[in-house]
């Protein structure tokens, strides 16, 4: 491996030399195959081959940059891998790395919903169902868990993520506005008590100095393309914005309002604007306005996508490419409904991804005006405890339709359960799941094969 001298600390050190082209595309599609296990376990993948392993990037250059992208609707693991693309390799690499992040688990759920939506009512494949959304289940309640030892350093925090959940469990007030009113929350908390919102989401200030090949090439002064310029922002704005929203306005123009494919192209925009702190956080209400609202999918149906975008590599938010799937599988008109579903998902794709290479490069070069920035970070800080709360309305969500067979409403629009129509066969089964992953700290692709397993035994016997 190449290396070049730099100055840090300790004197005079080797630092790996810039990689080509070439190898970082070896490395983006690496990452983009082995990235199971949700953005917890994507951004520690990408730490280990891009800082430790590769020292391609320095440590502090890569909490701040994830620490930005924390602040950006849409996937953070992928804003991430794009950013760090375009440092390496200008638009070009940003393009790649971020490409090569989605494709693979994107042509594997592909194939999962297809296969869902032409066999989903076979017995086999129903009683195979039944145990993934026992494991789903546990897998969302170990997020709450991991996510809120994180977030909920104090009372101020907890705070938060009880009125978040209270509204939009309660209240239905919609997911945006939550984010809205916490990210002003840790803004202004942070001119009251700064003490109690100065938490950060990732990493911490004293993290050690480990440089990489880009802090080298920022010395040297190669990283040009860094520099914004006045002209920077309007560009960028001019093309992509137009590259965004032009599919999405033609097929309206093509198709009118009220067709399937006008409402997943701008409903999907809309969950790109607004997808702040995550998939998990963002589940609850795209599986409210799909079940309910558009009436693509029942509320068990969710469920069996999210389970199916947990086996693959990529961002959890592939489980939108499953709703656009099944949304277009169904209302094919005069295609054939895995043309219609396979287009469907492709627009869903296009619409929830493509704002993510426009946030990275819209806001790379201004990134260094964010360092420090105290405000900014007390503003993630309360968004992040904020979705912890909104959550464990997922979580609930998610438990109400896996375990019992009827939920009613009750007053304040909330549902709660029919209790003679417990499952018991359900319980057992997320009892189990909760058990392996909480307790036994199995692994999230073991737990959900043995609780699909364990689905066809037990209902093999239990009839």
């Amino acid at each position: 491996m190449n290396t070049v001298a730099s100055k840090n600390e300790g004197g005079i050190v080797d630092v790996p030399a810039a990689p080509t082209f070439n190898e970082a595309l070896k490395v983006w599609a690496k990452i983009g195959l082995l990235s199971f296990g949700g953005p917890a376990g994507q951004i520690a993948l990408m730490h280990k081959e891009l800082v430790e392993e590769r020292r391609w990037i320095g440590e502090q250059r890569f909490l701040h940059a994830l620490n930005y992208c924390m602040l950006l609707p849409g996937p953070e693991a992928q804003q991430l891998a794009i950013y760090i693309g375009w440092l390496l390799h200008k638009t070009v690499g940003g393009l790649v790395a971020g490409i090569l992040f989605v494709a693979p688990g994107a042509v594997v759920m592909l194939t999962l919903s297809t296969l869902y939506a032409l066999y989903g009512d076979a017995p086999l494949v129903e009683s195979l169902f039944f145990g993934v959304k026992a494991a789903v289940l546990a897998v969302v309640v170990e997020a709450v868990i991991r996510i809120g030892r994180r977030a909920l350093k104090n009372r101020i925090m907890v705070s938060i993520a009880l009125c978040a959940f209270i509204a939009i469990y309660a209240l239905k007030v919609p997911f945006p506005l939550i984010i809205l009113f916490a990210g002003l929350a840790g803004w202004a908390g942070n001119r009251i008590a700064p003490a109690l919102f100065s938490g950060q989401a990732h990493g911490k200030d004293n993290a050690p100095d480990l440089k990489g090949a880009v802090d080298v090439m920022f010395e040297r002064g190669e990283l040009t393309h860094t520099r914004p310029t006045k002209w920077h922002a309007p560009r960028t704005i001019a093309i992509w914005l137009p590259i965004w929203l032009g599919p999405v306005l033609l097929v309206w123009l093509l198709t009118g309002t009220a067709s399937v494919w006008t409402q997943i192209g701008g409903f999907f925009s809309l969950m790109a604007v607004v997808t702040f702190g995550g998939a998990y956080a963002v589940l609850a209400y795209v599986a409210q306005a799909a079940v309910e609202s558009f009436g693509w999918l029942a509320p068990g149906e969710m469920v069996d996508g999210l389970g199916l975008a947990e086996t693959t590599p990529g961002p959890l938010i592939l489980v939108l490419q499953f709703v656009g799937f099944i949304a277009a599988f169904r209302h094919s008109g005069a295609l054939s409904p895995v043309l219609a579903g396979s287009l469907g998902a492709l627009l869903t794709l296009w619409a929830t991804f493509t704002p993510c290479f426009f946030w990275i490069f819209l806001g790379a070069p201004y990134i260094e005006a964010l360092r420090g920035n105290k405000a900014l970070s007390a503003a993630l800080g309360a968004i992040t405890a904020a979705v912890v709360g909104v959550i464990v309305n997922l979580a609930l969500w998610f438990a109400l339709h896996v375990i019992f067979r009827e939920v009613r409403g009750v007053g304040l629009g909330m549902d709660v359960p029919v209790l003679s129509s417990i499952d018991w066969r359900a319980a057992l089964l997320s009892c189990a799941a909760m058990v392996a992953v909480l307790k036994l700290k199995i692994g999230m692709l073991p737990t959900l094969a043995g609780s699909a397993l364990a689905g066809v035994l037990l209902l093999a016997v239990s009839r």
